[in-house]
């Protein structure tokens, strides 16, 4: 008899487990709002770029990753602001504009 009640426990363990990786949201995107230059002559700009997952957080990983793709444009990353989901980034689209998820 406990045998069959520890098999049960087991099911119901591995089935509430299933549940709740359902349930997760898969693959929240990772967004970075940050500053950038280009010279002669000098021109800024902010953006909102979108980064993979295992650089999310880790504001150094994130800036290697932000200048290689901003460099390609000529520009040159000054700082890292922060960090966010798709819904802060939906809210910094205006204040991005032309270089919202552009790089």
């Amino acid at each position: 008899m406990r045998a069959w009640i520890k098999t049960e426990r087991m099911r119901l363990f591995a089935a509430a487990f299933v549940v709740c990786l359902a349930a997760a949201p898969a693959g929240a995107a990772c967004f970075a709002d940050y500053k950038a230059k280009k010279d002669a002559p000098l021109r800024l700009h902010y953006g909102v770029m979108e980064l993979p997952d295992a650089v999310c957080g880790n504001t150094r990983a994130a800036s290697q990753v932000m200048a290689q793709r901003l460099s390609r444009g000529g520009w040159q990353l000054l700082n890292v602001l922060g960090f966010f989901d798709a819904r802060g980034a939906a809210s910094r689209r205006q204040t991005a504009g032309e270089y919202y998820l552009r790089f």
